[in-house]
């Protein structure tokens, strides 16, 4: 004896299962179904009732059902409300804009998440226009950008710019540094670099808001700097420390690189052997080192002064940023660092002394706000990721949703829609 399923578990509201048809041939699931004429049509524009003008059908793509591919075939109305309006009604479990269920579209999304369009086209058997469109349009409807104008609570912001794909146009990330439960929240995603980009964001912002910010952590560029003045005059310009050891970094590899040279211009293989390959040991940091490699490098900076100058000042730069009494003190400290470095007479560390004296004040602000770039790091890694996921984006809307998404909680939710989100799922990302 078959039994017979209520359309409501089915979740086709509106509408009553006529049929199911399994075609053999293709392995397809077809639901037939007619609308439920005991409710009256309403526009889905105005919300007026209106009389039926005509019936229309449409399919629409569903989750599959019982293993195999499964398709809804669809009653709804023409609505007409005088002779000059005639539209139709809406279908609340069709995904707007397309030919699929709304569940059916927040699985798309949920395994666009996670895996190349092109896979879950593979999968799906749909197309890759039609997987992007299917993302795109939950994505529209789920994400909820933050609305500048609204926003509340502002201590700490950080900036920094991304790639859309590798070489091309980039976009400029606003995060919120605030502490909290919603600190590395992205609250701006826009096209271009440059001041005008960042200034579109700030004055954007309510002016409770903006006298509410305390600082403002962000890289060397002249730019941002410019806008964060402007914007946020009374605001304090932190240049974090990442972006300091990144430039000295730079340093290090061009004197490796000079020695390296020098060592076999002099056919000394010796030194050749132990320049080779140590940069990576020169970068890190020597509790990170096992007992083999720390051996190594000791006996790279036994043999090798220019480089264990640069090795020794580096170490004294990391300091600089540990426990500071005030930016006074760490300005002295700074002050006594270039002095040394200088002093080392080293190819390069001359002009990496001017860049710091140059931004002091940004470099010393951190012992009055201890905040870091460590957050929009991480939200670089995780848009990298989304970068090479997708093999760079050429549709800059889409991608700025996709960053969006990097703010919302990763839940069962696309799978089961009706599966209660425990408590702590409910709680913010923070990329």
């Amino acid at each position: 004896m078959g039994a017979v399923i209520p359309a409501g578990i089915l979740g086709y509201e509106g509408q009553v299962i006529k049929e199911v048809r399994h075609d053999e041939a293709t392995g397809k699931v077809k639901v037939i179904c007619r609308r439920d004429r005991r409710h009256r049509p309403v526009d889905a524009r105005c919300g007026r009732a209106g009389s039926v003008n005509r019936w229309l059908r449409r399919t629409v793509r569903d989750v599959p059902l019982g293993g195999r591919p499964c398709e809804v075939e669809i009653e709804y109305a023409q609505v007409f409300l005088s002779p000059s309006c005639v539209r139709t009604e809406a279908v609340p479990f069709v995904a707007p804009g397309t030919r699929a269920t709304r569940r059916f579209a927040r699985l798309v999304s949920g395994l666009c998440r996670y895996m190349p369009i092109e896979a879950v086209a593979r999968h799906t058997g749909l197309s890759w226009h039609s997987v992007k469109a299917l993302d795109a349009a939950t994505l529209t409807e789920t994400v909820v950008p933050p609305r500048p104008g609204l926003l509340t609570d502002i201590r700490y912001l950080g900036v920094d710019e991304v790639a859309r794909a590798k070489g091309h146009d980039y976009v400029t990330l606003v995060y919120d540094l605030t502490p909290g439960e919603h600190c590395g929240r992205i609250l701006w995603v826009k096209e271009g670099r440059d001041a005008a980009t960042l200034l579109e964001f700030l004055d954007a912002l309510s002016q409770e808001c903006a006298d509410g910010i305390e600082a403002v952590a962000i890289d060397m560029g002249l730019a941002y700097i410019a806008a964060v003045q402007k914007g946020l005059p009374s605001a304090a310009i932190v240049f974090d420390r990442f972006h300091v050891m990144q430039m000295f970094s730079k340093v290090i590899r061009d004197c490796r690189r000079a020695q390296f040279k020098e060592a076999k211009k002099l056919d000394d293989l010796t030194g050749q052997q132990t320049i080779k390959g140590s940069l990576w040991l020169l970068l890190s940091n020597r509790n990170t080192l096992k007992d083999s490699d720390q051996n190594r490098l000791d006996q790279l900076l036994t043999q090798n002064q220019p480089l264990a100058t640069l090795y020794a000042l580096k170490e004294q730069l990391q300091r600089l940023w540990h426990q500071p009494i005030s930016s006074a003190d760490m300005a002295a400290r700074l002050d006594d660092w270039c002095g040394l470095a200088t002093a080392a007479k080293i190819t390069g560390l001359a002009k990496f002394v001017r860049t710091l004296q140059s931004h002091r004040s940004g470099i010393c602000a951190y012992a009055d706000h201890q905040i870091t770039t460590a957050r929009l790091e991480a939200g670089n890694v995780s848009i990298g990721l989304l970068r090479r996921r997708a093999r760079g984006f050429r549709d800059t809307e889409y991608l700025k949703l996709k960053i969006y998404q990097l703010n919302t909680p990763d839940t069962p939710s696309f799978l089961y829609a009706h599966v209660p989100v425990h408590r702590s799922e409910k709680q913010m990302s923070t990329v």
